[in-house]
């Protein structure tokens, strides 16, 4: 994929993600992008507002390519945006947040200079990506007691000690935990539930834990629903142990299922989390748009389609 025709690239980056390092690398990717023969249309991240009117006006045919820069959340927006405004072009990543989960599945590294030559590349891969309600997206949508704690985490610690902030807030936290009732329906049944926690998964990971949901493919139309159900705190530490191993899908307080479509309900205010940024209010509805994102891959290392 060359620049030969689509001549364009629409870089789309948050410069406060993570520790704010990528500033420094801006013009950088200005110049390998231009190297290539590119044109750069750069739109800075401010709450979706530029990415929304850029993609409203922009000619699709004179664009190669969108490379995003930043963490899970600034690829929820920019993703957000292209399904709004039907943007079909394929999407680079470069990761600069703070846990990064969305590109770790893919295998994308953190050197940002490595990630450009590979949203550069002529690689690519099939992506889902979830809906939930009249939103989208790309990774992971939470409720319940955890994102809580995630969301009076103090930005500045996460930034400074990434996952490992999450750990530290839940330990205050936990004498504070209580079950909350919720009803999940899908095509196949109807589930009352006593739950702590629970996680709707597109990929594997989030906040941190790596094998939060590890039989998760971005790519095979079904979302992976994990539920933490009521338990003894004093469970709490061990199933912490097996969550971080991967081995909690079996667990007999963990609920796990794969499914297209989900709906949650529940008479409580639970707060909700998509893609690291605060979430819709329930009642909540899932569903899957198969294959719909072209992400850039590296050929030598992603081998799974």
């Amino acid at each position: 994929m060359g620049a030969t025709d689509k001549s364009k690239v629409l870089l789309y980056y948050n410069a406060y993600s993570g520790n704010g390092l990528f500033r420094s690398h801006l013009d950088h990717i200005i110049e390998e992008c231009q190297a290539k023969g590119f044109q750069v249309t750069a739109v800075r991240a401010q709450r979706g507002i530029w990415i929304d009117k850029t993609l409203q006006e922009i000619d699709e045919n004179e664009y190669d390519r969108i490379i995003a820069c930043g963490g899970d959340g600034t690829f929820n927006i920019c993703v957000n945006s292209m399904l709004r405004h039907d943007i079909h072009l394929p999407l680079g990543l470069i990761p600069a947040g703070t846990a990064n989960d969305f590109a770790y599945y893919y295998e994308l590294p953190s050197d940002m200079n490595e990630a450009l030559k590979i949203a550069l590349g002529d690689r690519t891969t099939k992506a889902d990506v979830g809906t939930v309600n009249d939103k989208y997206f790309i990774n992971v949508a939470a409720m319940g007691a955890m994102v809580d704690v995630s969301q009076k985490t103090d930005p500045y610690v996460k930034n400074a000690i990434g996952p490992l902030a999450y750990y530290l807030r839940a330990a205050v936290e936990l004498n504070q935990v209580h079950p909350i009732k919720v009803r999940m329906t899908t095509p196949d049944e109807v589930m009352d539930e006593e739950i702590y926690f629970m996680t709707v998964c597109n990929g594997e990971s989030a906040g941190g834990f790596r094998k939060l949901s590890p039989q998760s493919k971005m790519n095979d139309g079904k979302l992976d629903v994990l539920a933490f159900r009521k338990m003894p705190l004093l469970e709490f530490g061990p199933l912490l142990m097996e969550v971080i191993s991967g081995r909690h899908p079996n667990n007999k307080h963990v609920i796990y299922f794969q499914t297209p479509s989900l709906t949650i309900e529940s008479e409580e205010d639970i707060p909700t989390d998509i893609d690291g940024e605060h979430g819709e209010k329930l009642p909540l509805k899932f569903g899957v748009l198969k294959k719909r994102l072209d992400i850039f891959v590296d050929e030598k290392t992603w081998n799974y389609d």
